[in-house]
């Protein structure tokens, strides 16, 4: 998707994806871009039912948007 769109765009997707957070019930988090995933111009707290990176179960697991914490 990066190597399509224009600069901006990218920069744009990447920084709000990296905003986006993936939580497993066993408290384990990692953003979305790590996941390999994009979350741009996005709304809502959808669930994804897959397996934990961390603890191996596979769960429900929320995706939030982290709030900035850059004050």
């Amino acid at each position: 998707m990066l190597a399509i769109l224009p600069r901006q765009w990218g920069e744009d997707m990447m920084a709000e994806s990296l905003q986006w957070r993936v939580r497993c019930s066993c408290g384990y988090e990692y953003t979305v871009w790590d996941a390999g995933g994009i979350r741009w111009k996005a709304k809502g707290t959808p669930k994804l039912y897959r397996k934990c990176t961390h603890c191996g179960q596979t769960t429900w697991q929320t995706i939030y948007r982290a709030e900035n914490k850059t004050a």
